[in-house]
């Protein structure tokens, strides 16, 4: 059985699960759904229509579900956060409902956010992601599986990182990051992120392919655009196409490119 810290203040229209703790001095608002095996540590706040599924974590000191940082945004709008299972959430860490009707702020299963973390309004973050500390996600940005975001580094608001993607500490972002890649500095690529690839099972000869079909596309003298016009022409196993599905259907923020001085 779980237990409620006697200083802990809990909105009578929530709905805790028996088995989850929650720590002292800790805020739960209305409209909170909290499932079992959840730890809300001290001081934590959790703001109405926030929806935690089961045996997650939230640090000291965590706001989830407050307001966006949107100077249009009004306040009446009905709108949520959604966390799945298993997820570590650290201290201080921000999460901030969606600013649209209905809309949501989504977080998958098993991510870890380390501490200072902020995922602005309508945020996607799918499964297996390590935020490292004081990453800064904008409003709609789009994080795919087993992505890791090095620490400080900055993300401008509709970017997509996708799959098995890793970014560089320090690194300010304001176009995608690709399946499968390296990215460091100001929209840099650096190449192929081999070891996650690995860590992601992810057989030898597909990786091969990868990186064959990185340096063709990035590293050819023809046109970016007239290469990937050409590799479209080509078939490709299921998870080689992710990379050219990424390329073709990009943000409205345009796509990172190794730098032309490397």
């Amino acid at each position: 059985m779980g237990m409620i810290h006697s200083t802990a203040i809990i909105d009578p229209s929530s709905k805790i699960d028996p088995s989850a703790e929650v720590g002292a001095y800790a805020i739960i608002g209305p409209d909170v759904q909290i499932g079992s095996d959840c730890f809300v540590e001290p001081h934590a706040q959790i703001c109405g229509s926030v929806r935690i599924g089961n045996k997650n974590s939230i640090g000291r000191g965590a706001i989830i579900g407050a307001d966006p940082q949107d100077l249009s945004f009004n306040k009446s709008t009905p709108s949520n956060v959604i966390i799945g299972n298993e997820n570590t959430i650290r201290e201080l860490v921000t999460i901030h409902r969606s600013i649209t009707s209905e809309g949501s702020t989504f977080i998958g299963n098993n991510n870890l956010l380390m501490t200072g973390c902020h995922l602005g309004h309508d945020v996607s973050l799918n499964d297996n992601n390590i935020i490292a500390n004081a990453c800064l996600l904008g409003g709609h940005v789009t994080v795919g599986d087993s992505v890791f975001l090095g620490g400080g580094a900055v993300f401008h608001q509709f970017v997509k990182i996708g799959n098995v993607a890793i970014v560089q500490g320090n690194s300010t972002i304001t176009q995608d990051v690709p399946p499968f890649c390296t990215a460091h500095g100001r929209n840099c690529l650096a190449g192929i992120n081999t070891i996650g690839l690995k860590r992601a099972g992810i057989d030898n000869s597909s990786i091969n392919e990868i990186k064959k079909l990185y340096k063709y596309l990035f590293k050819s003298d023809e046109p970016f655009s007239k290469a990937l016009e050409k590799a479209n022409l080509r078939e490709f196993p299921k998870i080689i196409s992710k990379l050219l599905d990424a390329l073709n259907n990009p943000s409205r923020k345009g796509i990172c490119h190794p730098s032309k001085h490397r």
